[in-house]
């Protein structure tokens, strides 16, 4: 069995394949856009993998391929994105690429991984787009809902995996629930060679010297240190809820930052105050120490997360491994591309993916084929869903 990428952004999901595959892809693929997030993989293999770029006119005498899979932007409907919508032009990538590998170089499996809400409401022009596609080029189409931590990962992190499937019928593909490596562990134990470039802060500053955290050792706490505090708490927390869950109103903070010199923050918790009695919102992007397991990696998580027993932030290597990268993969370009990291499928994730893949590949799926072109699993409950109505499980098999 072989395989190839397109678009695969930082690599995640290609390194999950080769995990799996146990081998490299024979090629990848992507366009212009995402060449500089692409770097980062292309230089992991060291000219090792042919990169083509699509696109302009451009054409390729490419061998065949059993799978490709791909990492298509799904900043169109991202949770993080306050315009995302289904028509959103970020969406058009999928229908792009569905088109190119589909018509051209036809493989078994077509499959990506794109935000939750592509599974849902606001999701289904674009699946229906994708749907046709697939009928027009002889493929079903399945849908697989699920989170990380469910896949042994120390985040949430939900996510949405797209599968075209050569043929008439959907396999029903493995559910996954295992135990999680707590997050602080994840941390604990990443490889931070002093040679290594990639053993670089992604923040400078000392956590406990921020002015809410210091609020929360000092005066909540009575004094501890990072280290103590991070063992007493029972899940993850930024320290601005962690204030709130204390029931203390940021008027009173407003006091204690007056009281010790930092007025800028001072202004802001009466300000924060006013907001939240008003029925308003605030931005909690504080320190944030680790605790068994994170939300999802993305955002300020990278620069604002702190190491669990030392008074510091992350390094890029700590931030790496976290999503699942392998120990000798860099970052290119460094900090300044710190969101690359966050815009990825972890490769823990991808692999019970891949692995699913393989199975269906090699005829170890056979047995479970349903005699439909459309399917939506969701691991999180483990059901099936076909046209929005649950299904049986002796429903439809062949």
């Amino acid at each position: 069995m072989n395989y190839a990428s397109i678009v695969p952004l930082i690599g995640g999901e290609t390194i999950a394949m080769q995990n799996v595959f146990k081998k490299k892809p024979e090629y990848i693929l992507s366009y212009e856009d995402f060449k500089a997030n692409d770097t980062h993989l292309v230089e992991y293999y060291k000219g090792k993998v042919p990169y083509y770029l699509l696109g302009n006119n451009r054409s390729y005498d490419l061998p065949s391929v059993d799978v490709v899979n791909t990492v298509c932007p799904c900043a169109g409907l991202s949770s993080l994105n306050t315009s995302a919508s289904s028509d959103a032009a970020a969406n058009d990538w999928m229908s792009t690429s569905a088109n190119y590998v589909l018509g051209t170089l036809k493989p078994k499996v077509f499959w990506g991984e794109n935000a939750p809400r592509l599974a849902s409401k606001m999701g289904e022009p674009v699946v229906e787009s994708l749907r046709e596609i697939g009928r027009q080029h002889g493929y079903t189409f399945s849908l697989y809902k699920t989170k990380s931590l469910l896949h042994g990962l120390g985040q949430v992190r939900d996510r949405s995996f797209y599968f075209f499937w050569k043929g008439s019928k959907v396999p029903q593909l493995s559910y996954v629930k295992r135990s999680h490596t707590k997050i602080e562990d994840t941390i604990r134990t990443t490889q931070n060679n002093s040679d290594d470039p990639m053993n670089v802060l992604t923040n400078k500053a000392t956590p406990s010297d921020d002015p809410y955290y210091k609020y929360v050792l000092e005066e909540l706490e009575g004094g501890i240190t990072h280290n103590e505090f991070q063992n007493k708490i029972k899940k993850s927390y930024d320290v601005l809820h962690y204030i709130e869950d204390k029931k203390v109103p940021y008027s009173e903070v407003s006091h204690w930052m007056s009281s010790n010199g930092f007025e800028k923050q001072a202004q802001r918790c009466k300000v924060m105050h006013d907001k939240l009695i008003g029925g308003g919102n605030i931005m909690r992007r504080g320190v944030y120490v680790p605790k068994d397991y994170i939300g999802a990696f993305v955002g300020s998580a990278p620069t604002k997360l702190t190491h669990p027993d030392i008074d510091r932030h992350l390094t890029i290597r700590e931030c790496l491994n976290i999503m699942g990268l392998p120990n000798d993969f860099m970052l290119q370009g460094g900090l300044k591309n710190l969101n690359h990291i966050c815009q990825n499928v972890p490769v823990t994730t991808a692999t019970d993916m891949a692995e699913n893949v393989l199975r269906f590949c090699d005829g170890r799926l056979d047995n479970q084929l349903w005699d439909m072109d459309f399917m939506v699993q969701d691991n999180k409950n483990q059901s099936i869903i076909s046209e929005n109505k649950p299904l049986q499980l002796d429903e439809f098999m062949v």
